[in-house]
Formats: C-alpha cells, sequence, structure tokens
C-alpha cells in the first residue's frame, strides 16, 4: 500500500523538483492521552542505579480483557521476558503474536537477556507477582523489559514495588506518562504521541535511543487504543504498520534481544474496526501515525545526536524498494558522519543506495507482499539505476542521473542548510510509483563516549 505521493515544489518544473513527500497520515499530538479502558502509573522499584523510576504497569480497567498483539525482536538471544510474552499470547489467542491480556509490566535498568534457565525462572516470578497484585492470570500478563543484558532481577525489590504501583493505577494522563517515564533507558526525553480520529483513540509510550537498526530496534513501545478491534486485526494492522516505521529507523546499526511492540485494544469506545474495511483503514492510518511519530522521536534522541536524519524515496519500483533505499541511506555510517559535520557529500548517498537490499521474508510479508514474492525478493538487491537517479540534499538538487550525473550546486548554502535539528535527504529512482521513507541520527563523538562506558 503507498501512503505517499510526491509533490513538486511551486514554480519549479515536476520533472526536476524534489519536495518532502506529503502525508496522509492523521496529525498527531505528542502528550500521553491515556484511552478508555485502561489505567498506568510508573514508580522506582530500586532497580536502576540512579534512582529513576524504572518500573511500569498498564492494566486494564472495567473491560473484561484486552485484545492484544505484538511484534518481537528475532534476536536468537531473545530476552526472557520477550519469550514469556509470545508464550502468554500463544496460550490465549493460538500464537505469539496475538491473543488476550490484562496487564503489560516494564523493568528497565536490567534487560533479563542471556540470563539462562535462572532468567526464565526470574521473569515467571514476575509474572506471578503481577498476577498476585491484579487479580490477573499469568498468561494474561505480558512482559517489557530493558538495560543491561546478563544482569539478574532484583525480584526482593520489584515485588513490594508492583504490590505498591498495582494499588495506585491511574486511568489518567499523568498515569500514563509515569509509565512512559519508567520505560526510559538512556533516552533524554520521554517519547509519547496521540492521534483521535472518528470516535477513536490511540496512543503510544516508547523508549529507545541506541543499540537501533532496522529489523526491529532496541526499542520498547506499548500502544492503545479504546477501538473494538480482534486480536487477528491487531496483529495484521501491526505488522504493516512496524515494517513502515520501526524496521525503518537506525541509530547504530546494532540491534538488540529485547525489542517489543504491543498494541492493545479494550472497546471502550464502542466503535469496532474488525467489520467495516473503510474503518479499518482509517484506525490503521491512525496506528500509524503514533508509530511514525515515536519512531521519529527514537531516532531524533539517538544517543549522542545533533540531528535527525530523513531519507524520502519516491519513484521505487514499488515501496518495499522505496523502504530499503531509504533504510540503506539512514543507515550508514559514512552518511551519519557527514550529517555530523553537515558535510553535503551526496557520494555517500549514492554509494549507499547503491548497496540497498530488501529485508527479509519476514518483513516483506508483514508489510503486505504476497508469502511466495517476500520468499522470492528477500535479501535482494533493491532496483536503482543511476542514470535516473535524483538526488536532492536539504532542498538542493546535487546529482540527477537523467541530465549527467552530478549538478552544480552551492555548497555552502547547502551546509547551512544541514544546519538545523533535521537533515531531509530526498531520492527519486525514475523506476516507478513506490515511495517509502526511512529515519536515522547522526553518528557523534558522544556516542562512542557514551557506549564505551555503559556498564561502568
Amino acid at each position: 500500500m503507498t501512503t505517499l505521493r510526491e509533490r513538486p515544489l511551486p514554480g519549479v518544473g515536476a520533472e526536476r523538483a524534489l519536495a518532502p513527500l506529503p502525508s496522509d497520515l492523521p496529525p498527531v499530538e505528542r502528550r500521553a492521552v491515556i484511552p478508555g479502558g485502561f489505567v498506568a502509573g510508573g514508580m522506582r522499584a530500586g532497580i536502576k542505579a540512579s534512582e529513576r523510576p524504572d518500573l511500569a504497569l498498564i492494566a486494564k480497567s472495567g473491560v473484561a480483557s484486552l485484545a492484544a498483539a505484538a511484534v518481537y525482536t528475532p534476536n536468537r538471544f531473545a530476552a526472557a521476558p520477550v519469550r514469556l510474552s509470545q508464550a502468554n499470547l500463544a496460550s490465549t489467542g493460538g500464537e505469539p503474536s496475538s491473543g488476550r491480556a490484562d496487564v503489560v509490566i516494564c523493568t528497565s535498568g536490567c534487560a533479563n537477556a542471556a540470563t539462562g534457565p535462572a532468567g526464565d525462572a526470574d521473569q515467571a516470578a514476575v509474572g506471578r507477582i503481577v498476577a498476585a497484585a491484579t487479580g490477573s492470570a499469568e498468561d494474561h500478563i505480558l512482559h517489557l523489559s530493558t538495560g543491561i543484558i546478563g544482569t539478574r532481577l532484583p525480584l526482593d525489590r520489584v515485588e513490594p514495588a508492583v504490590a505498591a504501583l498495582a494499588s495506585r493505577l491511574e486511568s489518567t494522563d499523568e498515569g500514563l506518562l509515569a509509565a512512559a517515564e519508567a520505560l526510559r533507558t538512556t533516552d533524554s526525553v520521554t517519547k509519547v504521541a496521540t492521534v483521535s480520529v472518528d470516535g477513536v483513540r490511540v496512543t503510544g509510550i516508547a523508549k529507545g535511543v541506541g543499540m537501533i537498526h532496522p529489523r526491529m530496534a532496541t526499542m520498547l513501545s506499548v500502544l492503545l487504543t479504546d477501538a473494538d478491534a480482534s486480536p487477528a486485526v491487531l496483529r495484521g494492522v501491526l505488522r504493516r504498520v512496524v515494517a513502515r516505521t520501526w524496521n525503518q529507523i537506525s541509530v547504530d546499526g546494532d540491534t538488540s534481544t529485547n525489542d517489543t511492540v504491543f498494541l492493545l485494544a479494550s472497546g471502550a469506545s464502542g466503535v469496532s474496526v474488525d467489520a467495516d474495511a473503510a474503518s479499518r483503514a482509517v484506525f490503521a492510518k491512525a496506528v500509524e501515525a503514533v508509530a511514525r511519530d515515536l519512531a521519529r522521536q527514537q531516532a531524533a534522541d539517538g544517543e549522542g545526536a545533533t540531528a535527525l536524519i530523513t531519507c524520502q524515496v519516491s519513484g521505487a519500483r514499488d515501496d518495499a524498494d522505496a523502504r530499503a533505499v531509504a533504510r540503506a541511506v539512514i543507515s550508514s555510517s559514512l552518511v551519519k558522519a557527514a550529517v555530523h559535520g553537515r558535510d553535503p557529500n551526496w557520494g555517500r548517498l549514492a554509494g549507499a543506495a547503491g548497496n540497498a537490499t530488501l529485508p527479509d521474508a519476514a518483513v516483506l510479508s508483514g508489510s503486505g507482499l504476497s508469502a511466495d514474492e517476500a520468499r522470492t525478493r528477500g535479501g535482494s538487491a533493491a532496483a536503482l539505476d543511476p542514470e535516473t537517479l535524483r538526488i536532492a540534499i536539504a532542498g538542493h538538487l546535487v546529482y540527477d542521473g537523467a541530465a549527467g550525473g552530478p549538478v552544480p550546486f552551492d555548497r555552502a548554502a547547502a551546509r547551512e542548510s544541514m544546519g538545523g535539528k533535521e537533515v531531509l535527504f530526498r531520492l527519486d529512482l525514475g523506476l516507478g510509483d513506490g515511495v517509502g521513507e526511512a529515519f536515522g541520527c547522526d553518528l557523534t563523538e558522544t556516542y562512542v563516549r557514551e557506549n564505551s562506558e555503559y556498564t561502568t
């Protein structure tokens, strides 16, 4: 499905214009607005040495249960909370990515990854603790965790904190904001986003600023909606949304062990999105708008970052190719370094685009390709012809293959245009109608310093 269309700059020939791609997604508010049917809260349990909030709970309120869908990291070191959430959804819904739930718990400061059978036992104990505090069944509890890999959860601190927090969860925006703040590790800002459309609200909270790369990133997110939706519908919507948003961000080229996105629906609004295709399409765009905004916030807040990098691609053979090219550009360390120096070095973009490959079959299938086409194209090179490619940096056309390649441009003006908090790269491949985008950030000395001392 194509959701972006190219729009020429006023007064400039459409054949040479490379304007930003407009979006048909609904507007987003960057605030936590809790939908009906949920309560939430966050507090300090003592997991983090920093003494910052590190425990969050989000639970059902006034509804029988929550429809749930999830997308997880494919990392073979997937953490204990990931594996337990998969098992719980399989228990309630028949497969690991959708089912029913009552509560989400997040512990921050300890990833509980690469901890072996002891870590699995710890996570199961967390489930029992939450079940006792909330009255929920253990298989109706979804688990998130983030922090240092290879460390054990301090259950002696978690248990009393869960009991205390469960007794004061709130159906307020402040309660949801507190949960969002408790998700954070090295995040410099709390990440929230909300869309309200056609009687339905979708709100998301997220964390993640390092070890972020396509094929899910080191990030956690919980998306909440008061829409009435089945787990199967949520699963279909979420898979496509993740393919266009969180699978399109990169901070440093590394992926992690705990990455998880949950989409939970309470049904409290009474607006069903299951049977009516038009309502479902509006709902899907609302979910995508929230996810896209959270993904942009994560990329902009990358460890040590000074600029958000947005790459928008048009004219690709199809959307999958466009996304692959955009993802290759924002993932390039050379491109990231050039942005840090505000160097309009278009050769870095051309080289990255020329190396673009499509993601694996699972991601392509989730984005809407048929299973057969996804298997055939997974990992293949994206179509690109240097003779039809055009590149613009921060509004300056720098390369036009049809006109012979490099285009004379005012380098000083382009460098100045790159000086803001967001740098836009626009590529048109001249091969078809496919469009896509991806988000990254510059690579700085601060990133190296922060990650050279992460555990010390």
